[in-house]
């Protein structure tokens, strides 16, 4: 089974948590019906579409309404510490959650009391959470954007808006950006950096760039970035190798835009509904057998 942590712009959402299921292009989590926009809901529909390539597996989601005041996150947060220890997770991924040091430790702490330690995801605010906590090594992936990256790699940044200049100015050296978030300590064992190209590393070594196919369209769609990781989380249950998921989620992820021809009015949901096409097409391609189980 595959857990899948994040939040939804609606302050009025409740907690809610419980099996994922797509249903004519919407999610439903114990019975709430969730539109698919950007975000985690777009992580979460390109998680549900893989794992329907990949097999039966069970995508279990927590998720809270916040709209970046926090509120929701910290009622997540309490519920995770309370009942994380109930679950057992190939693969635990957190997304949308507002950074909050102290409640990252208390976190941590319950994922060492679970069945078996889940690889674990972190993704845009809790990767925050991790490097600001100093905890960023207890990950096995981020996935990251360039600017992203750069907070990674300072140091002395106590938090994304306080980036220095010089490093936010070096997005055409990404492996350097790369470098020196590990000379830090400040990555987690593997990075997705999302870009153009995209790069995926293991330890401080770059492993592989993707930058095919590439469509300009795809930069207008709010969401690919989170289907990526989307991608990312179900291949890291389907018996691949850590680096070889990555290669292959952001492959499959590229590979979408060619089914849906996109266009600056393409929805990202068009995208995900042409993951299992995608999937299988770069698979046969690389002459790779698809996993089982």
């Amino acid at each position: 089974m595959v857990g899948i942590v994040g939040t939804v712009p609606d302050l009025q959402f409740p907690l809610c948590h419980g099996p994922a299921k797509l249903i004519g292009g919407r999610l439903n989590i114990g019975g709430r019906d969730i539109p698919v926009n950007r975000g985690t809901p777009a992580l979460l529909a390109a998680a549900l579409k893989a794992a329907e390539w990949a097999g039966s597996r069970e995508i279990y989601a927590f998720l809270v309404g916040d709209i970046g005041l926090g509120e929701g996150s910290r009622k997540l947060y309490a519920f995770l510490v309370d009942h994380l220890a109930e679950y057992s997770f190939e693969v635990l991924t957190f997304h949308y959650v507002q950074p909050d040091v102290d409640w990252h430790a208390k976190i941590l702490f319950a994922i060492e009391s679970m069945k078996q330690r889940p690889i674990l995801i972190a993704d845009a605010g809790f990767m925050y959470a991790a490097k600001m906590s100093g905890q960023a090594a207890s990950y096995d992936f981020f996935t990251p954007d360039v600017g992203e990256l750069a907070f990674l790699a300072d140091e002395l940044a106590p938090h994304p808006f306080y980036t220095r200049g010089f490093i936010l100015h070096q997005n055409n050296q990404v492996p350097d950006l790369i470098r020196r978030a590990y000379q830090h300590d400040n990555a987690a064992a593997h990075l997705v950096v999302k870009g153009q190209p995209d790069y995926i590393t293991q330890g401080n070594e770059v492993y592989a760039t993707v930058d095919h196919p590439s469509f300009a369209a795809m930069e207008a769609i709010g969401g690919t970035g989170d289907t990526l990781t989307g991608l990312l989380t179900v291949l890291c249950s389907a018996r691949f190798e850590l680096t070889e998921a990555a290669v292959l989620a952001a492959r499959v992820n590229r590979w979408t835009g060619v089914f849906a021809d996109p266009n600056p009015a393409t929805q990202i949901i068009e995208l995900i509904e042409t993951i299992p096409r995608a999937l299988t097409g770069v698979m046969e391609h690389s002459h790779t057998e698809k996993p089982h189980g």
